[in-house]
C-alpha cells in the first residue's frame, strides 16, 4: 500500500515524485510505461534528432486531418523516464504572462495569474546565466545557453534584426518580442530532462518506489473515490493500492485515455465503447490544442551547418570533442536560433515563434538537402483558435486512441500560419545569409502567391509536440479538472500534467508542465 500512486514518469510525474517523496512519512510510487533513460542518445543534447520517431515514443499519429489533404501526422509522445522531456528540443521558453492571466481572468482557473504561479517557475529553475526576479537559482531543472552555438545560427540572429525584430536575449524575461540564441534544458553540456534534474537525486529515497515497464490499463474507483490502480507488467495483471490519492500524469493524449477506460467520460462515447460510465466528463478527451508547424529548407553553398558531421571521420571527431572536453557539435539540441514576432498588429504580445536548425533533415517529415549541406527554419501560430479531440477506438487498455488535433480547423490560423511562413522566407532573405545560402530548397521557387503558401502549409504542415487541454482545468461544465486538479466527481483523484491547461501557452510547453506539477504538489502537501 501506498500513500500516492503517481501514473506517468514523464515531466510532470518526475517533479511530483520528488516533491511529495520529500515528506519521508508518506509513501510514493512512480508508474512508467516505459523503459529507464539509459540510451547515451537521449542525455546528448545532438541526440535529439534520433529521437523523436523510434523506439522511445509511443508511436502515435493522428486520424487523417481534414484541413491537411487527409493526411495522418506524426504526433511523438515519450514513452520512457523523462517522458517527452527525454526526447524535446530542449528549448526552455515559458509564454507571456498574458498566458496565464487568461487562464486565471477568462478561462475560470482563480489562483493560476502570472503572479501566483510565477514562484513556482522560479523554485524549479538553475539558470547559469540568468537570475533575478524572472530567473531561478538552484533549482532541479537546469537551464543553460549553448556551449558553442554554430555560426549559423548567430547569422540567423543577425538576419533576425535586418527583418525588424530587436534582440533579446532573455525571452522568458519582461519582454518576448525579439531573436536570440534559445537557452535550453540542459546543463554541463547534457540534456537535463526532469527525470535527470528531479526524479535522478532523490531514486535512494526509501519511501520513494520507481517502476518502469509498468503500463497502467485502470484506475480503480471504488464508492466514488480512486484506491488504485490496475497495471499490467510482462503480460500480466496487478492492483496497486493508493491510501491518499492517484495522480494521474500520463500527458495529453495518455491522461484522457486512462480516465475513458475508466470510466471517466462522455457518457455516449463510453457506452459505445462497452465502459461502464463512473463519472459523466463530457470534456475529457475534448479541446485538444497543439503548435501547427511549417518547415522551410535551405540549401547551402559549403558545409557551413551541422550536416557536415554526417560525414564518418567528422562524427569520430566530433563524439571525441564532446567525450574529452564537453564541447562541439555534440552539445548543440540542433534547434539552437529563436525569434517571437506579429502576425497580427492588434495582438498585445508576440502571435509566431520561429526555431532555427542550422541543419536540414533533422525531424521526421522535413526532407533532406540533396548536396548534404542545409538548415531549416520552422514557424508556427502561438494562440490557435482550433480545437481537437482524443477519443477510444476500443476499450483495450494497448490500443491507440484517435487523436485529432484539428489543425488549421479555423481560419485564422491558417492565415497566421501562413504569415509565419512568409516571415520566415523574409528572414532568410537577409543580407546576413548571402554568404551561405545557396538556394531555397523547400517549398522551392514554385511556391509564389500566398495562395501557394495555404495549399502548402495544407501538405506539410506537422506537430511541434505540444499537445495540450484534454483534461482541462476550469470551472464550466467542459471543465474535467477544477483549479486544484481534483477531477470532478471522483474524490481522491487528480490529472497533473498539460493536459490540464485550458489553453495553449505562447511557447514550448515543457517549463509550464513543471510549473504546473510543482503548484500541483504544494497543493497536495497543504
Amino acid at each position: 500500500m501506498w500513500d500516492y500512486i503517481i501514473v506517468g514518469g514523464g515531466a510532470a510525474g518526475c517533479v511530483l515524485a520528488n516533491r511529495l517523496s520529500a515528506d519521508d512519512r508518506v509513501k510514493v510510487l512512480l508508474l512508467e510505461a516505459g523503459p529507464m533513460d539509459k540510451n547515451p542518445y537521449i542525455h546528448m543534447p545532438i541526440g535529439f534528432s534520433k529521437l523523436t520517431d523510434g523506439p522511445y515514443t509511443w508511436g502515435y499519429s493522428s486520424v487523417p486531418q481534414k484541413n491537411c489533404m487527409n493526411r495522418t501526422i506524426l504526433l511523438a509522445q515519450g514513452r520512457v523516464l523523462g517522458g517527452g522531456s527525454s526526447i524535446n528540443a530542449m528549448v526552455f521558453t515559458r509564454g507571456t504572462p498574458a498566458d496565464y492571466d487568461r487562464w486565471a481572468n477568462e478561462e475560470g482557473c482563480p489562483g493560476w495569474s502570472f503572479k501566483e504561479i510565477q514562484p513556482y517557475f522560479l523554485r524549479s529553475e538553475d539558470n547559469d546565466r540568468l537570475s533575478g526576479s524572472w530567473h531561478g537559482v538552484g533549482g532541479p531543472q537546469g537551464v543553460s545557453d549553448l556551449v558553442n552555438p554554430q555560426n549559423l545560427s548567430n547569422v540567423f540572429v543577425r538576419a533576425a534584426q535586418e527583418f525588424g525584430l530587436k534582440y533579446n536575449g532573455d525571452f522568458n524575461g519582461e519582454t518576448q518580442e525579439g531573436t536570440s540564441i534559445y537557452q535550453t534544458s540542459t546543463r554541463n553540456a547534457r540534456r537535463c530532462s526532469s527525470a535527470t534534474g528531479y526524479l535522478k537525486p532523490v531514486m535512494k529515497r526509501k519511501n520513494l518506489t520507481v517502476r518502469t515497464g509498468w503500463m497502467t490499463s485502470r484506475l480503480i474507483i471504488e464508492n466514488g473515490r480512486a484506491t488504485g490502480v490496475e497495471v499490467v507488467r510482462e503480460g500480466k495483471s496487478e492492483t496497486l493500492k493508493a491510501s491518499a490519492e492517484v495522480l494521474v500524469s500520463a500527458g495529453a493524449i495518455g491522461s484522457p485515455k486512462l480516465l475513458m477506460l475508466s470510466g471517466l467520460g462522455p457518457q455516449e462515447h463510453l457506452r459505445n465503447k462497452g465502459i461502464e460510465v463512473v463519472a459523466d466528463l463530457p470534456g475529457v478527451g475534448q479541446n485538444l490544442q497543439d503548435h501547427f508547424d511549417i518547415d522551410i529548407s535551405y540549401e547551402l553553398k559549403g558545409p557551413y551547418s551541422l550536416d557536415k558531421y554526417n560525414s564518418w571521420h567528422l562524427m569520430i571527431w566530433a563524439g571525441l570533442q564532446y567525450l574529452l572536453f564537453g564541447t562541439g557539435p555534440v552539445t548543440s539540441n540542433a534547434v539552437e536560433g529563436g525569434a517571437f514576432s506579429f502576425s497580427d498588429k492588434k495582438q498585445a504580445n508576440p502571435d509566431l515563434q520561429f526555431h532555427f536548425l542550422p541543419a536540414a533533415g533533422v525531424e521526421a517529415g522535413v526532407p533532406p538537402i540533396p548536396s548534404g549541406n542545409g538548415c531549416t527554419l520552422n514557424s508556427y501560430f502561438l494562440r490557435p483558435r482550433s480545437r481537437g479531440s482524443v477519443t477510444l477506438q476500443s476499450n483495450d487498455p494497448t490500443h491507440i486512441p484517435a487523436i485529432d488535433p484539428n489543425y488549421i480547423d479555423d481560419p485564422y490560423d491558417l492565415e497566421r500560419s501562413v504569415d509565419g511562413v512568409i516571415q520566415s522566407r523574409e528572414m532568410m532573405s537577409q543580407a546576413s545569409f548571402e554568404p551561405y545560402v545557396k538556394l531555397e530548397h523547400f517549398p522551392g521557387p514554385g511556391v509564389k502567391t500566398k495562395k501557394d503558401v495555404e495549399e502548402y502549409a495544407r501538405q506539410y504542415g506537422r506537430t511541434s509536440y505540444h499537445h495540450v487541454g484534454t483534461c482541462k482545468m476550469g470551472t464550466d461544465e467542459m471543465a474535467v479538472v477544477d483549479p486544484e486538479l481534483k477531477v470532478k466527481g471522483v474524490e481522491g483523484l487528480r490529472v497533473i500534467d498539460s493536459s490540464v491547461m485550458p489553453s495553449l501557452v505562447s511557447s514550448n510547453t515543457y517549463a509550464p508542465t513543471l510549473m504546473i506539477a510543482e503548484k500541483a504538489a504544494d497543493l497536495i502537501m497543504g
